[in-house]
C-alpha cells in the first residue's frame, strides 16, 4: 500500500524586518491559517506543514538546508505575504534540492473598498512581493510551478494537489531500486537506454540479476504458503474449474502461486520498487509469470516486460502519484488497431501482464497456451477495462536527454465478445483523433510500452517533468501535427546546446 499522508510539503512565507512586530505577527497568523487550511483539504494527499516566516538571508538558507535533509519533506510552497527582497533568497535557492511551488496568492480575496488604507497595503503586498521572488527564481533558472489564485479557490487547490502528487512521485524515485531479471529483449531499441544517466537524472538505480537468482527463491517457497495463496485466488477471482484442486491444470496454478510468492519475496527482501523480465531469458522457470505480475503491480510494484526498465519505473511513479485516487495504473502496450473511419480505436493489452487495478468487474483466472517464450501454458487474469478518460505515458532515451510523452485517450467500453483472446484488454481512442494521435506519438518517438493511467491527468505528468527537468511532449485534443513537429524541432535545438 502506497501511503502519501506521511509525506510533507513545507509552507514558507517570505517577508523582511522592515515592517515591525505588529505586521510580522499578522503575516505569521495569516500564513499559519493558509497552511492549516491546505493541510486539511481532502484533495491534497500530503501534509502541509507551516514554517515560521523567513526575513533574512540566514533564515532562508537555514530553512532550505533543513528541508533538503528532512526525510519526509518532498517540497516547498513559497509565498511572499509582503515584499521580501529577493537577493536574500539567492544563497538559499542555490542549494535547494527539493521541488518548489510558488503560490501567488493573498490572504484576503477582495479589496476592502471602504476601509483600505496604507497599513492594509503594507501588510498585503503579494501582488508585487511575489513578482520580486518570481524574478530571482527565473534569473536562477530554477524549475518550479506557479499557482495563481486565492488560497481557498478550488482551482488553485487542485493545482497545488496535482503538484504535491508529482513531488511525491519524484521523492519516491530518489534512491529507489529496480531489478532487471536478465537483459533487454534482443535487438529492441526503445526499451533499452542509459541506466547510468537515468540514475544521475532521476535518482533511481537499475541492476540486473540472473534468472537463476530468482528461481532459487521460487524453489524455496513452502507448500503451506502456496496453499494459502491459492485459497486467496479462489476467494478473489472466478477460477477456471480445470485449475482447481482435482482439475487437470491444478499443477499449473500451484506453479503460478509459487512464482508469485518467490517474486514478491525477492522484491521485498531486496527493497525493490519494481522489476522487469524478458521471455527470452526465463531459464529454470516452468511458465512465464502472468498472474504474479498482475497482482504484484496491484500491490504497488512497477513492472514492464522485455527488459523495459524505464517503463517499469514509470509505472511505479504513476502508482505513487495516483495513490488514493479512483482508478488504477498499469503496464500497457498498443497491440493492434481497429480502423473504422471516425470510430477508429487501439486495442491495448500485453501477452499476460496488465494490472488487475484497472479491471472492470471480477477478473477470471484462466490458463491458455502462449505462442512465445517456449514455456508451459501460463496462468493469467483475464478481464476487460472500463471506458472513460485515461492517458498513456512513455519515457524514452533520446541520447542527449530523456523525453516524457503523454497521450490523452478516451477508453471505450468493450461491446464485442473476445472468446479467443484470453488476456486483459482495453480499447481507446487517442486524442485528438486516431490518425493525428498515432502520428504525433510516432513523430515524438514514443515507445510501444506505456504506463496506462485511469486517474492521472496531464497536469500531474507535466508537473513531474518540470520537477525532473526533462522534456515533456503532450498529445491531446488541441494537438496539431505541424505545431507538434515544430515543438520537436525547437526541443532538439534547445537541448543541442545543453
Amino acid at each position: 500500500m502506497i501511503e502519501l499522508k506521511k509525506l510533507e510539503v513545507w509552507f514558507i512565507t517570505g517577508s523582511q524586518d522592515l515592517y515591525g512586530k505588529e505586521t510580522l505577527d499578522k503575516v505569521a497568523e495569516h500564513s499559519q491559517q493558509i497552511a492549516q487550511s491546505l493541510n486539511i483539504d481532502a484533495e491534497i494527499p500530503v501534509q502541509v506543514i507551516f514554517k515560521p516566516t523567513v526575513k533574512s538571508t540566514e533564515e532562508i538558507f537555514q530553512i532550505i538546508q533543513q528541508a533538503n535533509v528532512a526525510e519526509n519533506c518532498i517540497g516547498l510552497i513559497a509565498w511572499m505575504h509582503t515584499f521580501s527582497p529577493a537577493k536574500m533568497w539567492i544563497r538559499g535557492l542555490s542549494i535547494l534540492k527539493k521541488p518548489l511551488l510558488h503560490l501567488h496568492t493573498q490572504f484576503n480575496s477582495e479589496i476592502p473598498w471602504a476601509n483600505i488604507d496604507m497599513d492594509f497595503m503594507n501588510l498585503n503586498q503579494s501582488a508585487h512581493g511575489d513578482r520580486e521572488f518570481g524574478f530571482i527564481v527565473s534569473r536562477m533558472r530554477l524549475n518550479r510551478k506557479v499557482v495563481v489564485g486565492h488560497w481557498q479557490d478550488p482551482e488553485a487547490i487542485a493545482q497545488i494537489a496535482a503538484w504535491t502528487r508529482a513531488a511525491a512521485g519524484w521523492h519516491d524515485w530518489q534512491g529507489a531500486k529496480f531489478v532487471r531479471f536478465g537483459d533487454n529483449m534482443r535487438f529492441v531499441a526503445v526499451t533499452d537506454g542509459d541506466k547510468v544517466e537515468a540514475e544521475l537524472k532521476f535518482g533511481y538505480s537499475v541492476n540486473t540479476y540472473g534468472i537463476g537468482d530468482l528461481v532459487k527463491v521460487i524453489d524455496s517457497v513452502s507448500e503451506q504458503a502456496i496453499l494459502n495463496l491459492i485459497a486467496e485466488y479462489e476467494a478473489s477471482y472466478d477460477v477456471d474449474p480445470t485449475l482447481l484442486k482435482g482439475g487437470v491444470n491444478h499443477s499449473s496454478l500451484i506453479e503460478a502461486a509459487k512464482i508469485e510468492i518467490g517474486l514478491e519475496t525477492f522484491l521485498r527482501e531486496g527493497n525493490y520498487k519494481g522489476f522487469t523480465d524478458t521471455f527470452e531469458d526465463l531459464h529454470g522457470m516452468v511458465q512465464l509469470p502472468g498472474i504474479a505480475v498482475q497482482r504484484l503491480m496491484n500491490k504497488g510494484y512497477g513492472f514492464a516486460g522485455e527488459g523495459d526498465w524505464k517503463t517499469a519505473a514509470l509505472v511505479r511513479l504513476c502508482k505513487v502519484m495516483g495513490s488514493g485516487l479512483a482508478g488504477g495504473n498499469s503496464f500497457m502496450e498498443d497491440y493492434t488497431y481497429h480502423f473504422d473511419g471516425n470510430n477508429s480505436m487501439v486495442l491495448g493489452s500485453h501477452m499476460l501482464e496488465v494490472d488487475e487495478a484497472i479491471a472492470l468487474g471480477k477478473p477470471k483466472v484462466e490458463i491458455h497456451p502462449l505462442g512465445i517464450g517456449g514455456k508451459s501454458d501460463p496462468v493469467r487474469l483475464v478481464f476487460n477495462v472500463a471506458g472513460g478518460d485515461a492517458l498513456n505515458a512513455s519515457i524514452v532515451d533520446m541520447g542527449n536527454r530523456f523525453r516524457l510523452i503523454v497521450n490523452e485517450v478516451e477508453a471505450i467500453d468493450l461491446t464485442h465478445e473476445l472468446p479467443k483472446l484470453p488476456v486483459a484488454r482495453v480499447l481507446w481512442k487517442p486524442l485528438p483523433d486516431m490518425k493525428t494521435g498515432c502520428a504525433a506519438w510516432i513523430y515524438a518517438g514514443g515507445a510501444h510500452h506505456t504506463a496506462y493511467s485511469q486517474n492521472l491527468k496531464r497536469e500531474h505528468l507535466q508537473d513531474f517533468a518540470a520537477i525532473a527537468g526533462i522534456e515533456c511532449i503532450l498529445i491531446g485534443k488541441e494537438t496539431q501535427l505541424n505545431q507538434l513537429k515544430n515543438e520537436l524541432l525547437w526541443s532538439d535545438m534547445a537541448y543541442r546546446n545543453k
